[in-house]
């Protein structure tokens, strides 16, 4: 069955909710409706629908210009199968002494290397991204020089690779937060397949705000992979929580925006030890 985008922009929030309400009243209906901000400081907004019928593309038409939108581009997708495709494009991932794969490429385990299990459909965190990459290859660094982390936070866990990469190498105290509570529950799950119920505590929290995280601090080591922003704002709580001669892993970051975050956590007392870029994005490693 084919399947069709109609995809404009608009300027302001308002704007484009009352279009995308009036979308819905298309016959053929779309399958579904999106309304996303477009982030880049522009003020515009994206709106855009599914539909598994042609879309009536003078109705279309009618709502941009009734609400002021650019004209809507409408395209056929292809039809894809998307679980082979996520399968094909998601091979193993070697980070130093880790390997992350899928299900499917469980025969493919080299001797020697420590498992991380994480399914096509739980894509965002598996290795394959440079942020996740780069902090399973500071990890792997820290290994070589005989680091042992008795207590590890990794914070904005998503599918928790990184916490189940320590819990693998330690049998210390780790615990994996996240601030949407489907990212824990994806977590969890992740634990379960890889056989390591009860290796990692999952919480949701905003940063360290939680009963478990302030009890096991400070941590002798915290990953933060997540964006500039929330890295730089939350300084002072990992400078607070980490201990002395602890060691942080951060990611999320984009090569230009590396310095910024350097400079800010050695004024919290966290200086740089490390950087390794992956494509556009830049992984910090640094101790108080």
């Amino acid at each position: 069955m084919p399947t069709y985008t109609a995809l404009t922009t608009l300027t302001g929030k308002t704007a484009a909710e009352a279009l995308g309400e009036a979308m819905e009243r298309l016959q053929p209906e779309p399958t579904g409706v999106g309304v996303f901000e477009v982030e880049d400081g522009s003020g515009l907004w994206e709106v855009g629908g599914y539909f598994t019928e042609t879309p009536d593309e003078a109705g279309l038409a009618l709502l941009a210009t009734m609400h002021e939108a650019k004209p809507f581009a409408v395209s056929e997708l292809p039809e894809t199968d998307w679980v082979a495709h996520v399968r094909r494009e998601l091979a193993p991932v070697e980070a130093g002494r880790f390997f992350v794969f899928g299900s499917h490429d469980a025969d493919k385990l080299p001797e020697g290397k420590i498992p991380l299990l994480i399914e096509a459909a739980m894509a965002f965190g598996t290795g394959h991204h440079g942020t996740t990459l780069g902090c399973l290859l500071a990890l792997d660094h820290l290994l070589d020089e005989g680091f042992a982390g008795e207590k590890v936070a990794d914070i904005g866990c998503g599918t928790a690779v990184l916490a189940m990469a320590a819990a693998r190498v330690w049998d210390g105290t780790i615990v994996a937060s996240d601030i949407d509570q489907v990212a824990v529950d994806v977590a969890e799950a992740n634990l379960k397949a890889n056989d390591m119920e009860g290796a990692v505590a999952c919480v949701e929290a905003a940063g360290f705000d939680h009963e478990m995280l302030q009890t096991c601090a400070p941590f002798d080591l915290i990953f933060a992979n997540i964006l500039k922003g929330p890295l730089v704002a939350l300084s002072p709580d990992m400078a607070a929580n980490l201990r002395a001669g602890g060691y942080a892993i951060l990611s999320g970051i984009l090569n230009e925006q590396a310095d910024e975050v350097v400079e800010v956590y050695a004024q919290n007392g966290i200086n740089l030890v490390e950087k390794n870029q992956i494509g556009e994005w830049t992984t910090l490693l640094l101790r108080k």
